[in-house]
């Protein structure tokens, strides 16, 4: 589950709507890793391709019950450790659809229990708009696939990020950012959130 420091939203575009997009991208990409290809290292440093799968797929499983309205407590460690079997795509197909049905049916500005307090829900969604576009980003480096990120969602994480990655830093959700001289924006955002945006598997 994602936290960050509070901070007020800089874009005027529904977080929101772009999550379904965003987790569709990020499924291809889920469903294209190779049989031999969940060991595979990423851009995390110390995470494997299964490693980052799990993380972004305990995150979905954990949106449907706090956007029903249960708190921290009352989930507890359901979904620590290894939450994806023998069958991660299967595992990530069941948590971004029941994910996603949640957030159809969420409102704007309820509030959602997250580590840093009661949220709105339109904060959480900014929240995880950044994890499903970034960690695309990576697992698609991870397993030598074109990450065919869409500008547009990069832009809207990149403008939310920007105001805040310091205390995204400070709390080690990121590493510092890299340095770039790159327009792109999928480079600048991924430099932002402390990759090489020119990292590979064996550099």
């Amino acid at each position: 589950m994602t936290t960050t420091p509070d901070a007020a939203g800089p874009t005027d575009v529904s977080a929101r709507s772009m999550l379904p997009a965003a987790a569709g991208r990020f499924g291809a990409l889920v469903h294209a890793v190779p049989a031999a290809g969940w060991d595979r290292p990423t851009p995390c440093a110390g995470w494997s391709v299964r490693d980052l799968v799990n993380h972004l797929v305990a995150e979905h499983l954990w949106a449907a019950p706090l956007l029903g309205g249960s708190t921290l407590d009352d989930v507890g460690d359901r979904y620590d450790g290894d939450v994806l079997g023998d069958r991660p795509a299967a595992a990530w197909d069941a948590a971004i659809t029941a994910s996603m049905r949640s957030w159809a049916m969420a409102r704007e500005d309820q509030k959602v229990d997250l580590s840093q307090g009661p949220t709105p829900a339109g904060e959480y969604a900014e929240q995880m708009l950044a994890d499903l576009v970034v960690h695309a980003w990576d697992l698609a480096r991870g397993i030598g696939a074109d990450p065919g990120l869409d500008d547009g969602q990069a832009a809207h994480v990149l403008a939310y990020l920007e105001p805040r990655i310091e205390g995204w830093a400070s709390a080690g959700v990121f590493a510092a950012p890299v340095p770039t001289s790159s327009t792109d924006v999928v480079a600048r955002l991924v430099a932002l959130t402390g990759r090489d945006p020119e990292w590979s598997p064996g550099a």
